[in-house]
């Protein structure tokens, strides 16, 4: 087998680990970025976006059961990519030595890219809840309550 056709065969570990990093970050903070995104585009109202938000987190606004269920969720996206990623790997007659350090690096790429994401998706939607969702919802508590 040519070099050429083991390179074709070989996967890429930056490709497979951006790919698994940006879906385990996405679904790690899935419960706050929903929420907003709707609201963003006029499909959800302050109240409800809060409501949903709420569901994942406690009273005291620490992090709740549902959060935990969906950063679980990431870590387990992120451990199946990198099982398909060295299951992928094993079908390549690359060198052992060589198949070490793209696994090392694959891993360390989705690691960092993922907290990355997640981080940044979680400041990003507590500005915008508490920017724009949280005075939607006391405008519409507002309304509601002139009506009565």
């Amino acid at each position: 087998m040519s070099n050429s056709q083991i390179k074709k065969n070989e996967p890429n570990a930056i490709k497979w680990a951006l790919k698994y990093a940006i879906t385990a970050g996405i679904a790690g903070i899935i419960c706050c970025v929903a929420p907003a995104v709707l609201f963003m585009l006029g499909l959800m109202g302050g109240i409800y976006a809060i409501s949903f938000a709420d569901f994942f987190y406690a009273e005291d606004g620490s992090t709740g059961f549902g959060a935990w269920i969906l950063r679980s969720l990431a870590v387990v996206i992120g451990i199946y990519g990198v099982y398909l990623y060295r299951k992928k790997q094993n079908q390549c007659s690359i060198e052992p030595k060589r198949k070490k350090k793209n696994l090392i690096l694959m891993i360390i790429i989705t690691i960092l890219l993922a907290f990355g994401i997640f981080l940044t998706l979680e400041k990003w939607s507590s500005w915008y809840f508490n920017s724009h969702i949280v005075p939607a919802q006391q405008e519409q508590y507002k309304e509601i309550n002139q009506k009565k």
